[in-house]
């Protein structure tokens, strides 16, 4: 179970006040998540961080320090967004046991993240691009204010009792009977296609703009929400490597102008 939850990582985006940092990672490691990344805190490291810690010490000492939540989640297979407010964005808002348990499923092919905004104005509307699913924490609606600390708390709970309930007990009826692999693990024997990465799902965007305006689909003037929504569609859809490999073939060959496909090997 450490070793899931070792993989998940919690990303604060422009934290203003480093008291809550400090307290965000005290809520991660009663919960046992260790991995913390701060995107341009406004003060950090600061005493004000360390006291609240409170112990996770350690966890603010190896926090990285970075400028962008793109930068914080590139190598992840699986993003996870919280967010008050949808802003527009398209990718449909889940619980918190829905997220946590999609995330530790995920978990089991590479590294997820949690990302948390800003105190006063959560994620930018860039930043939630980066997302494969956005959380929202069910508050009473007449006041919906929760502090980034009890945030951070309310979803590590929510990831550890989610590990938890993948652990199976020694089976005792028949020792030949053999055991279920966990959520998201890939069966003995099975082939293992890999989830994409951030880094590959970012240069999938990259590759459609360029070829959406080549074929003039898109204008790069007027561009309106269309590459939003295409991001938004393949980020909830989870795609594998494969998947973008095959799919930047087709706009490989959509780019040379069409013709016969190559035929697959």
């Amino acid at each position: 179970m450490q070793e899931v939850l070792g993989r998940i990582r919690v990303v604060l985006a422009g934290t203003s006040h480093p008291g809550n940092i400090g307290s965000a990672a005290r809520a991660m490691k009663t919960m046992g998540l260790s991995d913390l990344i701060l995107v341009d805190p406004q003060r950090f490291p600061a005493a004000e961080a360390t006291a609240l810690a409170a112990g996770a010490d350690d966890l603010l000492a190896r926090a990285r320090v970075l400028s962008r939540v793109e930068d914080a989640v590139v190598d992840c297979v699986w993003v996870a967004g919280t967010s008050a407010r949808r802003r527009g964005h398209s990718v449909p808002a889940q619980p918190p046991d829905a997220v946590a348990a999609e995330l530790v499923a995920r978990a089991a092919h590479g590294p997820v993240a949690l990302v948390f905004g800003r105190e006063s104005s959560g994620l930018r509307n860039d930043e939630l691009d980066c997302c494969n699913s956005l959380v929202q924490i069910p508050t009473a609606p007449d006041f919906s204010s929760l502090n980034l600390a009890a945030a951070v708390q309310v979803m590590a709970y929510a990831c550890r009792m989610a590990a938890l309930s993948t652990i199976e007990p020694a089976p005792t009826a028949s020792p030949a009977v053999p055991m279920r692999p966990a959520q998201g693990a890939p069966a003995l024997g099975e082939a293992v296609d890999p989830p994409a990465s951030q880094a590959e799902m970012e240069a999938l965007f990259e590759h459609y703009q360029r070829a959406l305006v080549r074929i003039e689909f898109l204008d790069p003037e007027k561009p309106r929400q269309l590459m939003r929504r295409l991001r938004h569609l393949y980020q909830r859809s989870g795609l594998t490597a494969s998947e973008v490999r095959m799919l930047r073939g087709i706009l490989t060959h959509t780019e040379r102008g069409g013709g016969r496909p190559p035929r697959e090997p």
